[in-house]
């Protein structure tokens, strides 16, 4: 296992899954063939901010399997420290599917039962690794995937709120991993804590069915953080801050082909982008961007664009308008 090379600005804890792509529209039980590649929110997450050139780390449990070692030859490619990762000689790191509907939509298998992520606990956290990071990033999906997880998440928070850091959080609500009764609490008491909170249609449609999605952000933004960022998808993003400042970005029109991993690229995008010293209204920017190009290509790791190509994607489409408007 690497040593860490100084502490990194930006640290995520979570679950990462092997993952199978249909290659082809259809059901899962009808598709032959599948892109192998990597997923899980905050996996996703960490690459999306390392390849926006931020310092990154990851915290979690990985089977000693070949996707286990996979995920630890990724990190080292991506520059993402892996230092604090605890390899489990014989656990299981977990796998999902992806089936491909029309327009992009998608839907997943799941086989993570007693994987090694599951297994996260507070003994695992290293105190100085996370207090020393300048933003700790986590889900509502790594407090729902078993108990001691949830515990590791609320231990982390613990050591970035008396470090005084901030705190990124990203709702990601599944109801199919805890019931809706435990999970609001939950994923409330996080909103409390958190600074950046990004929330997206479908978990605002879960938590508060029927309640417009703007008034939920106003709900939120009543727990205490600084800013809610609102992922809608095709329809772009929605700002809001406790300054009472709002942004609303519309999407980029493109041909999507898998929107699967693109809110997470959007919200690793979005914080290292902050983190640079954006604003949050050029941040909103720069994460639609790169949600735009994941949906762009299949499988949620592979097609994270670089900070280079968000950049050159921004400046092609600004030349666009510009000979339109002529």
């Amino acid at each position: 296992m690497p040593a860490s090379k100084g502490l990194p600005e930006i640290i995520a804890l979570g679950e990462p899954m092997a993952e199978f792509a249909a290659e082809q529209c259809g059901r899962l039980g009808e598709v032959r063939t599948f892109r192998r590649g990597f997923g899980g929110d905050t996996a996703n997450f960490i690459v999306a901010a390392a390849r926006m050139g931020a310092s990154s780390g990851y915290v979690t449990r990985v089977g000693g399997d070949e996707f286990g070692h996979a995920f630890l030859a990724l990190w080292e490619r991506e520059g993402v420290d892996y230092s604090r990762v605890i390899v489990e000689s014989e656990g299981i790191t977990g796998v999902y599917f992806i089936s491909i509907r029309d327009k992009g939509s998608h839907d997943f298998t799941y086989y993570r039962s007693a994987s090694a992520a599951s297994r996260l606990a507070p003994g695992d956290l290293d105190e100085v690794y996370i207090a020393g990071a300048k933003v700790f990033h986590t889900s509502g999906i790594t407090q729902a995937i078993s108990e001691t997880a949830r515990e590791a998440v609320e231990t982390a928070l613990d050591i970035a709120e008396r470090a005084g850091r901030t705190i990124s959080y990203d709702a990601n609500v599944r109801p199919r991993l805890w019931p809706l009764k435990v999970a609001r609490p939950v994923v409330e008491r996080t909103f409390a804590r958190a600074h950046l909170v990004f929330v997206s249609e479908e978990d605002i449609a879960h938590l508060y069915p029927g309640v417009d999605p703007e008034i939920v952000v106003e709900h939120v933004l009543s727990f205490g953080p600084r800013t809610v960022v609102l992922k809608r998808g095709a329809k772009g993003c929605l700002v809001a801050t406790a300054e009472r400042a709002r942004f609303v970005l519309a999407a980029w029109s493109v041909d999507v082909v898998d929107a699967s991993g693109a809110g997470d690229a959007f919200a690793g995008a979005f914080v290292a982008s902050w983190l640079e010293g954006a604003g949050v209204g050029e941040a909103a920017r720069v994460a639609n961007t790169a949600g735009a190009l994941t949906a762009m290509g299949l499988g949620a790791v592979e097609p994270i664009p670089t900070r280079a190509q968000v950049i050159e994607f921004i400046r092609e489409r600004r030349t666009e308008t510009d000979h339109t408007r002529k």
